[in-house]
């Protein structure tokens, strides 16, 4: 369940004010909220089998040079910003965070499916203004025009060819495995999450518009329990409306398949 290159669609998407993702203000948590990070489990998992991915190899090669004992150590965020960079133009400095990249990466892409993705943690910049809602009480709905909150991240995502995503993914991969690790799977494979998380967004369900909202305090919450309960991945594909959805579905089902070898 691979490759960055997801990692950054997901990001660079949903992070529209997300991805995915990234909160509106009130439907978010406060900037101070405690990160979510996953614990090690009890016992020791069984290793993953890792999904192979094009060009990625699983093992060195057999002529493989051994790495130098003096060897300067990499800087990640150095890396992953040229590359970035050389991807998203001028656009990276405007919505994307620039330290400790890698990291914001990983944990926001393997708290996508769960009920909170730390604000403060993610590799984009949060959308601008408020939700745009409409009517009020028993009314409250999100209103049509709030998903062009989100337009300049899904074209974003849609500008930056997926062979060149899944390419930058696979020769730093090592940069996301370690982080991946080090949050709490040492038996984990960070790209086997990664098609997983791509699974999850995918399996959003399509329901009817306007949605209803309610405002029991700061906060905007869905009045339908059901969607309420969704993952805060799940809530930002609704939140940018359905039009832009689909097009993050195609970029993702486009990824999923070039880093899968799937037709």
């Amino acid at each position: 369940m691979n490759t960055w290159t997801k990692g950054a669609l997901v990001v660079a998407v949903l992070a529209g004010a997300a991805a995915l993702y990234t909160y509106m203000q009130k439907e978010s948590p406060p900037a101070d909220a405690p990160s979510v990070a996953v614990a090690p489990p009890a016992e020791p998992a069984p290793a993953e089998t890792p999904v192979e991915v094009p060009n990625y190899p699983i093992t060195p090669p057999p002529d493989a040079a051994p790495a130098s004992p003096t060897a300067a150590p990499v800087d990640s965020d150095a890396v992953m910003r040229d590359g970035l960079a050389g991807l998203f133009g001028a656009a990276f400095d405007k919505y994307f965070s620039s330290t400790d990249i890698v990291r914001r990466i990983v944990v926001t892409v393997d708290n996508l499916p769960r009920e909170r993705v730390t604000r403060r943690l993610m590799p984009v910049k949060p959308v601008p203004g408020a939700p745009v809602t409409a009517g009020s009480g028993d009314t409250l709905t999100l209103d049509a025009a709030n998903s062009a909150r989100y337009d300049v991240y899904v074209q974003l995502a849609e500008m930056v060819p997926t062979a060149q995503l899944v390419d930058l993914y696979v020769r730093h991969y090592p940069l996301f495995q370690q982080q991946y690790v080090e949050l709490g799977y040492p038996n984990g494979y960070f790209n086997n999450r990664l098609v997983e998380v791509i699974d999850h967004l995918l399996a959003t369900p399509v329901v009817p518009r306007p949605i209803r909202l309610k405002q029991p305090k700061v906060l905007y919450t869905f009045a339908d329990p059901e969607l309420e309960k969704l993952s805060e991945g799940q809530k930002m594909m609704l939140r940018m409306g359905d039009a832009n959805a689909e097009r993050v579905r195609a970029k993702l089902a486009d990824i999923r398949a070039a880093v899968t070898r799937q037709p």
